[in-house]
């Protein structure tokens, strides 16, 4: 989900107009307690540079800032294209965080209740022009906040603006060694064929 947040906010999609989130800036898109903030200059970090692709100084900003669109990413290329100024991201997000609320994944599973924890997911069904969704999946079906059997070849489905806005919580299970620090995320409202 957050890849296709970044595909949607970067320069080139924006500038061709091929996004769902033109013109989207200061907009709520995600609950108000979710913050992604892009940290670059991090220690060790496995995204962190001093300088972006173009060679301007990185520097640590909000992309998401109590769940609105704070920044686009913006290249000094894309950012002439679009009357704008470079937010010094040509080539990327340099260590990008995603507030979490503190649960682990029992705490999401009993959060859930019931539906779909998605283990893998299968195609390319994402139209980045109008935010539709709808890839193959495979995991596990979940009842009662607890795994009862393993589900394959499900299609999920639904929109990234309303996946966006319906995300009940994220969990804090975070993969250290990615430049995308995010935990899993529990989606309200998706639509799941196949189970």
């Amino acid at each position: 989900l957050v890849g296709h947040l970044l595909s949607a906010i970067s320069g080139g999609a924006l500038y061709r107009r091929g996004s769902f989130l033109c013109d989207a800036l200061g907009e709520q898109l995600f609950p108000e307690r979710i913050t992604l903030d892009e940290r670059p200059h991090l220690a060790a970090g496995i995204g962190s540079s001093a300088f972006d692709g173009d060679g301007l100084p990185t520097r640590a900003k909000a992309i998401i800032e109590n769940g609105r669109l704070a920044s686009y990413l913006l290249s000094v290329y894309s950012a002439r294209r679009l009357g704008l100024e470079s937010t010094a991201n040509s080539g990327g997000v340099h260590n990008l965080f995603v507030s979490d609320d503190g649960l682990d994944g029992d705490g999401l599973l009993a959060e859930m209740g019931r539906g779909l924890l998605v283990t893998e997911l299968m195609g390319q069904g994402v139209n980045q022009v109008t935010g539709d969704y709808s890839r193959g999946a495979a995991g596990f079906w979940v009842e009662d906040g607890r795994i009862v059997h393993p589900v394959q070849e499900v299609t999920v489905a639904g929109n990234l603006r309303e996946m966006f806005r319906g995300i009940r919580a994220v969990g804090a299970d975070v993969e250290r060694e990615a430049n995308v620090r995010c935990g899993s995320v529990l989606v309200d409202g998706m639509t799941v064929a196949g189970a």
